[in-house]
């Protein structure tokens, strides 16, 4: 007997047919999928886990070189695990937010040391894993081992909140509203949950688009509760921008950009020529120390770190 699908009501201007969004978005992403390296099933759970790290609050197209020089150098988490955390930040590059460099480096180390190098397919040992919160844990065991759980990056909950909540954006934080939108559209079947996620997270990276919404090219647009409202407009907290222009993200760049280009311990006087104001950048280099990413050594001196990775 086949399983009935629910019917999900919410704020949207119709009830949702599950089983109609799934089948439309899939037949979309039949034909609109890209090819990208960590899809292919050579790339392995491992592959399918550096992706996810670096496509944090990164697009793809500066994910891609950077993943593989990663893959081709780190093959396995072994492979890093026996490298240092300072040779990670060093290839890691100008991806931004460099401690997922330092918490992918612990968790292949906590990779090899707990489950002798392999992966885990299991949820629970990945969420115990240093760096991994639900949504890498969730995206790991969907992606690479094909199971059912609901993936809720900011793509696919754009999706749903257009799609299914009638809002032009989710909140700030994932809320329990979201997470059981989530799971009452997933599809039954570990196969078809699996390609449902990877088909929701597909459709708002190229078409349900935050800025330039593509509605004339998407799948699900006749059904789309946000569209059916008249397509108001977002009346929630203020958003937050993307600013990095004279932050101190943009000085911790360039100091770590001092350090990845020496191969030997660089001194305080040549860090001090990365960025002009003495207050801002002694702060950004206090900051990259505290964080574990940059390593103080005597007479001044400092070096991307030796030792042990932060968790």
């Amino acid at each position: 007997m086949t399983p009935t699908t629910p019917t999900v009501t919410s704020t949207a201007v119709t009830p949702v047919d599950p089983a109609a969004l799934h089948e439309a978005v899939l037949d979309w992403f039949g034909g609109n999928a890209r090819d990208l390296p960590w899809r292919h099933p050579e790339a392995g759970a491992w592959g399918v886990m550096v992706s996810e790290f670096m496509l944090q609050q990164t697009p793809v197209n500066r994910v891609l070189p950077v993943y593989e020089q990663w893959i081709e150098r780190w093959p396995t988490p072994a492979a890093l695990a026996a490298d240092s955390p300072g040779e990670a930040v060093r290839a890691w590059g100008r991806l931004g937010y460099p401690r997922r460099a330092l918490r992918l480096h612990a968790a292949a180390v906590a990779i090899q040391e707990r489950h002798a190098g392999t992966v885990p397919r299991r949820h629970e040992h990945l969420l115990a894993l240093p760096g991994i919160g639900e949504y890498t844990a969730a995206a790991v065991a969907s992606f690479a081992y094909g199971q059912r759980h609901a993936v809720l990056d900011t793509n696919v909950r754009r999706v749903f909140a257009r799609a299914v909540s009638g809002t032009e954006f989710p909140p700030g934080a994932t809320t329990a509203a979201e997470r059981r939108i989530a799971r009452e559209l997933l599809p039954e079947t570990d196969e078809r949950a699996a390609s449902w996620a990877a088909a929701t997270m597909e459709l708002g990276a190229l078409v349900c688009k935050a800025s330039t919404p593509d509605c004339t090219g998407c799948p699900i647009a006749a059904s789309c509760a946000w569209r059916l409202s008249g397509s108001p407009a977002y009346d929630g907290p203020p958003r937050r921008g993307q600013t990095y222009a004279g932050t101190d993200r943009q000085v911790r760049g360039r100091l770590l950009a001092v350090l990845r280009e020496s191969p030997d311990p660089v001194a305080q006087a040549e860090l001090d020529t990365a960025w002009h104001e003495p207050v801002q950048r002694a702060r950004a280099l206090d900051g990259l120390v505290a964080d574990g990413l940059v390593e103080p050594l005597a007479g001044g001196m400092y070096r991307l770190p030796q030792g042990p990775a932060a968790a």
